[in-house]
């Protein structure tokens, strides 16, 4: 039986880590290990620190992810490209030249007989600040204005904030786990629990950590961690849901 992938946060292309090239190459080492044994892969977010699609100009670059995924699509491998907070701004180029699934919300999917829900994770968060900037990306006429801007400009002004926002987490850290009674997506899925007592699994980017923790009776949230340090992943193989990391040449259980 073929096997879903799940994975998120990226971050290619940022100004903020060191040979970025060789960033690249090893998730695209990854896509290619499992190529011929995926069935879909779904990736929750932050792929790229910064993405801002016009209706005639796409970032440049990632020429060599973006031709492993359209590779997977064409070999019938499923991909599902969910927006993050720093990579939102795509309209249809993934899709009609990557055969992208892209989904802008949550959603719950049923996966070899199990409901497993997935998002980014930024949805949830109750911080008032990331909530007004977040609401400040998302409005429709504030977005229209960005895109008057040349993108000689506008690409450089999204990489700069996108690189001050990496080393400030660098500097101070990026914000420790909270807690199951304070992490905000946690705090979602126990609700969400409440309405919806059959999902077996919620799986989460955005928030950096590395946590499988056990929800209500007989469900699990997973935290994906990230593709700059733990390089981890989730993989249903019709049987179990596992967190793995993947290693240059090898993957291993967590």
């Amino acid at each position: 039986m073929k096997k879903v992938y799940i994975l998120s946060d990226a971050h290619l292309g940022s100004w903020a880590i060191e040979h970025s090239r060789t960033h690249e190459r090893r998730l695209v080492s990854f896509l290619d290990k499992i190529k011929d044994e995926a069935a879909a892969v779904y990736m929750l977010g932050d792929m790229f620190d910064f993405w801002y699609e016009f209706k005639y100009v796409v970032p440049k670059g990632y020429t060599r992810f973006l031709g492993k995924v359209a590779e997977l699509t064409d070999k019938g491998v499923e991909v599902h490209f969910f927006t993050g907070n720093h990579d939102m701004w795509c309209l249809d180029y993934f899709e009609k030249e990557c055969g992208v699934t892209i989904h802008r919300e949550p959603c719950l999917v049923e996966l070899y007989g199990k409901e497993i829900f997935m998002a980014h994770g930024d949805e949830f968060s109750t911080e008032k600040g990331f909530r007004f900037l977040r609401s400040i990306f998302h409005n429709s006429f504030l977005r229209w204005m960005f895109s008057t801007v040349h993108p000689r400009w506008s690409i450089w002004m999204g990489h700069s904030w996108a690189r001050h926002s990496m080393i400030k987490h660098k500097v101070k850290g990026d914000t420790p786990f909270l807690g199951a009674d304070k992490e905000d997506c946690m705090i979602f899925a126990r609700k969400y629990l409440l309405q919806h007592p059959s999902v077996d699994c919620f799986v989460f980017g955005h928030r950096h950590i590395d946590k499988d923790l056990p929800i209500g009776e007989s469900s699990r949230c997973i935290f994906l961690g990230d593709w700059i340090n733990t390089f981890a992943y989730v993989v249903l193989d019709g049987k179990t849901i596992e967190r793995k990391y993947y290693i240059e040449g090898e993957s291993k259980n967590l």
